[in-house]
Parts: structure tokens; sequence; C-alpha cells
């Protein structure tokens, strides 16, 4: 069994998009997936599967929103030790989860950006704020709050050709312990 963490792209944001985590579970329960629990009403799965292909989870849970709810979303399936190594990576010094956990965020990427990704963020964000391009993470930390930054999760999709789900550090470390408890 490999534990997996998906998290869900655009639901639940202004009535658009909208999906009970009560049935979100039950959905994936439905998929036979097990030890399943949701974490905020932003589409957080915890979960664990036979199936070893994160790729093919992420393409079976799409198919099976879409079927249930009529519309499309974007799922980003990763194993635990992924979403682990991604957080141990944070890049900026002296950031703490307590401190800072909703200033730093953690973009998941569909795949690796291209050589010139690292050029278009830099040239976009605010004289306060650090970016770092680690893989399929893009970790942003916005002092001045997320609201206020060019570099959202829109302007990522659109500059970088790719999907983009976009979670705060505190969500990151939360979902990491709930899966480790």
């Amino acid at each position: 069994m490999t534990q997996y963490v998906s998290i869900l792209r655009g639901i639940n944001v202004s009535g658009q998009k909208m999906i009970v985590m009560g049935e979100l579970k039950s959905l994936y329960e439905g998929e036979g997936l097990i030890g399943v629990f949701t974490y905020i009403q932003s589409g957080n799965v915890v979960f664990e599967s036979e199936i070893s292909d994160p790729l093919l989870l992420q393409t079976q849970l799409e198919s099976a929103i879409e079927k249930q709810y009529g519309f499309q979303v974007p799922v980003q399936v990763l194993p635990l030790w992924e979403l682990n190594d991604i957080l141990e990576a944070v890049p900026f010094e002296g950031v703490t989860v307590e401190v800072d956990g909703a200033q730093v965020l953690i973009s998941f990427l569909s795949e690796a950006p291209g050589s010139g990704a690292m050029a278009v963020l830099e040239g976009a964000r605010a004289e306060s704020e650090s970016v770092v391009i680690k893989g399929r993470a893009v970790y942003l930390h916005c002092p001045n709050g997320y609201g206020k930054t060019k570099l959202s999760n829109v302007f990522l999709e659109k500059k970088l050709g790719l999907i983009a789900t976009t979670r705060n550090l505190k969500t990151v470390a939360a979902l990491v312990n709930l899966a480790d408890s």
C-alpha cells in the first residue's frame, strides 16, 4: 500500500465547483481507495492505494469527479514521501510553519517547467518576495500576503503553460502530519 495526498484545484472558491468534503471522501472510497480523510474545504485528501502510479490515480480521480459532478477538476496526486520531501526542501532561511505558514506558498505543477521559467517568475515578483523552483514545486514567500502578489496560481498557469495548484505552508505541513498520524 502506498500513502498519497491529492490536492484539487479550484473547488469551493467563490461558489464555483462546489464539492462537499464528505461526498468527496465517499467518491474516493467508491474508487477503491482506503483510509480516506479530507482536510479543510479546499480539496485536500489523504488516502492509501495499492496502485503505485500517481498519474493513473490522478486520471482515475479526475474522471470520477467529472462523472459525479459534471465539471472538470485538475487533481494532483503525490505519494506522501514526495510531499514530505517538498515540505522539507522549503528554501527560505528562518521560515517556520508557526510564524510564516500563511505567507509561504507551494505551487504544485503538473510537470517541471522549462529552463526559462525562473526568469519569468523573477521578472514578476515584488521586491519583498522570494521565489524558487525545485522540480515540480514553486516556493513563494510573500510577506505582504498572497492576495497582493502577481505570482498567483493563475499567473503561474498562464506564464508557464502548466497546471498549478497552490497551498500554503501551514496546509502542506498539516497534510504531512495528518498522513503520518
